[in-house]
């Protein structure tokens, strides 16, 4: 078992509990401004504690987890998930997903008739 610290750096942290696959991944998305902790934007050094919650945006999902004990030194993965609890919420299912409109590539300026459905399919009708 890691020793017990009362604060880590949050590109670490995030690191070691394996939600980046590498220690620089993590402090990208930090400077990227990908990282939010107890919701304000995280440049890579600032410290995590226990009972903070961090926000990780990382291929188009936010993953939403609370700090249970910050650790700087990647762990397996029972101990990793033991150092977190996470909040994220299930993603919906797919029939509720929006559907996207996909044109052709080099189709040109959509018209009109094709902007409306566009303009219908993201909710956006009737100004």
């Amino acid at each position: 078992m890691p020793e017990n610290l009362t604060s880590a750096r949050v590109d670490a942290w995030i690191w070691a509990v394996r939600l980046t696959r590498t220690r620089a991944t993590a402090a990208a998305a930090c400077r990227a401004g990908h990282v939010r902790v107890n919701g304000e934007k995280a440049k890579p050094a600032q410290s995590v504690r226990a009972g903070d919650e961090v926000r990780l945006r990382s291929e188009g999902v936010e993953r939403i987890v609370r700090v249970v004990r910050p650790i700087a030194k990647r762990v397996g993965a029972v101990v990793a998930a033991q150092c977190l609890i996470d909040t994220t919420p299930p993603a919906p299912p797919p029939a509720e997903r929006s559907t996207t409109f996909v044109r052709d590539r080099g189709a040109g300026r959509p018209t009109k008739r094709e902007r409306r459905e566009l303009d219908r399919l993201r909710g956006r009708d009737g100004q």
